[in-house]
C-alpha cells in the first residue's frame, strides 16, 4: 500500500472520531419499531415519520431515537415534550 493511501486511512480514522465535522442535510431510513417498520426522513431540518403518532404529534420515538444517534451531526434539534426531556 502506498504512503498516500496510508495517510488517507489515518485521516479517515481521525475524522470518524470527530462527528461534529459532519452536518447532515437530508437522509431517509427505515426504522424497525416494536410493532412495524417506519419510514423516517430528515430534510430541510425537518423530520417526518410514517408512524401514526408522528402524524398527530409531529414527533415520535423513532425520530427522537435517530436524533439521539446522530446528535453531533444535526444543527437543529427537535423540541421534545417536557415530560420526555426531564425524564432522561
Amino acid at each position: 500500500m502506498n504512503s498516500s493511501m496510508v495517510n488517507k486511512i489515518v485521516k479517515a480514522k481521525q475524522y470518524a472520531q470527530e462527528p461534529r465535522r459532519v452536518h447532515l442535510h437530508r437522509f431517509e431510513l427505515d426504522f424497525s419499531g416494536d410493532n412495524d417498520t417506519h419510514h423516517v426522513t430528515f430534510e430541510a431540518e425537518r423530520w417526518t415519520c410514517s408512524c401514526g403518532f408522528f402524524g398527530s404529534a409531529g414527533i415520535c420515538s423513532h425520530t427522537m431515537a435517530v436524533e439521539q444517534m446522530l446528535d453531533p451531526m444535526l444543527r437543529v434539534k427537535q423540541t421534545m415534550p417536557e415530560v420526555i426531556a426531564t425524564s432522561a
